[in-house]
């Protein structure tokens, strides 16, 4: 009977040591493998020699996971991203197309006028003090004393008094003393008295502010770029008892009550701005002043040293008095577009190229297009996507190093 036992016993123990020595085997027959570093495998535990990270059991079972294979989690990450972020179509839509525009206010040149003397003679009376001084139409600017004025009297004295009956020479007399600058009233002085006036008044025809034309270099910046305000605020150059000369410009009048706002337009905007687009313009030092208009005026040419187009905005400056010069920032209103638009968070700038991060399987791609216009954080695709393909809705969730710069064509 016990040795019946023994054998029975002796069997069981036969069929057990196989099991032993396979999982002994199995568990000799383990190796480990760096996770950053696939190609550094050991027979037993320890550190990655290239960045010290502690090697892990490399397992079959382990290289699947919920359907993702290992070669799919070691690829470059500029080629192949697991994210599971938000996704979105691009889509076909008319959108109002705003365009932002930064500008300042100028006079209006089309309001610019001239003072000038249609004689030559003395100043006898200077009545504008200083620079910028506000004058009005038909203000008296000056008395001057000029001898061929003087003669031109004296001749249609002559003939009223000796040879009254003679119309043609007295209308001609007359006539010199207008073109010579004579008013109307002065001239109905002379021949109501029959005197001569010595000095002859000069009115502005405009109204406005003054400036100097023979001083026109005193706002032109100087070479560090700044305005020389000691010519700005000095004195006039003109003084009384200073002789002028026939068809002498002597002020130049802007009307600040008629100004522009000219509007610098970015290059890849300047083809959907056109004349008559409705624009809002902001003074940047008064926003309340701020009010609507139209594009008037779209220069033809660039400026020098400038990557803008200028668009001019004509506006009534009387009520609003925004002050010359005034920097100010406009929204100009260019009319609904049709295309096909992503939102701006989704597409990631790389200076000349721009990307998208193209949703395949349970992985994103980087993946290359062609963008448009930027309105109202959308962004126009050009090429390179379909209605059906699928993005991330925010790329910048998936930018983790530079190597996204290098993009597979």
């Amino acid at each position: 009977m016990r040795i019946l036992l023994f054998i029975i016993m002796l069997f069981v123990a036969c069929k057990q040591a196989p099991k032993q020595e396979t999982q002994e085997h199995t568990h000799t027959a383990t190796t480990y493998t760096c996770p950053m570093h696939p190609q550094i495998v050991q027979e037993k535990p320890g550190a990655c020699p290239i960045c010290k990270m502690d090697l892990v059991p490399k397992n079959a079972t382990s290289e699947k996971a919920n359907g993702i294979s290992l070669d799919m989690l070691l690829r470059p990450s500029n080629q192949y991203v697991i994210a599971t972020i938000p996704t979105v179509h691009i889509q076909a839509s008319d959108e109002p197309v705003e365009i932002e525009s930064y500008g300042f206010i100028t006079y209006d040149t089309r309001q610019v006028g001239s003072i000038a003397t249609n004689v030559s003679g003395r100043i006898e009376k200077l009545y504008v003090k200083y620079r910028y001084q506000k004058i009005s139409k038909g203000q008296k600017i000056m008395d001057i004393y000029s001898p061929e004025l003087l003669t031109a009297q004296q001749n249609l004295v002559f003939l009223l008094k000796n040879d009254p009956g003679n119309e043609v020479l007295i209308s001609a007399a007359k006539q010199r003393l207008l073109l010579l600058g004579m008013s109307q009233s002065q001239l109905q002085q002379v021949i109501n008295t029959g005197k001569t006036i010595f000095t002859v008044a000069i009115y502005s025809g405009y109204s406005g502010h003054i400036h100097e034309s023979e001083a026109a270099n005193a706002m032109q910046p100087n070479s560090n770029g700044m305005k020389d305000v000691s010519l700005i605020t000095e004195e006039l150059a003109l003084k009384e008892g200073m002789y002028v000369t026939k068809g002498q410009n002597l002020f130049t009048v802007y009307n600040p009550a008629r100004a522009w706002a000219v509007l610098n337009i970015f290059a890849g905007q300047a083809n959907m701005v056109k004349v008559g687009d409705k624009v809002r313009v902001v003074p940047e030092t008064a926003p309340h002043k701020d009010f609507r208009a139209a594009i008037s005026f779209l220069e033809p040419f660039y400026r020098p040293e400038s990557k803008t187009a200028t668009a001019r905005v004509y506006f009534d400056n009387s009520k609003p008095d925004i002050p010359i010069g005034s920097q100010v920032k406009a929204t100009v209103f260019a009319g609904d577009r049709s295309a096909k638009w992503l939102p701006e968070e989704a597409v990631l700038s790389l200076g000349l190229d721009k990307v998208v991060f193209l949703k395949k399987d349970d992985a994103f791609v980087a993946h290359k297009i062609e963008a448009g216009i930027v309105n109202n954080h959308l962004i126009q695709v050009l090429s390179g996507l379909s209605e059906k393909d699928e993005v991330a809705a925010n790329a910048q969730y998936l930018v983790d190093s530079e190597s996204f710069i290098r993009i597979n064509q």
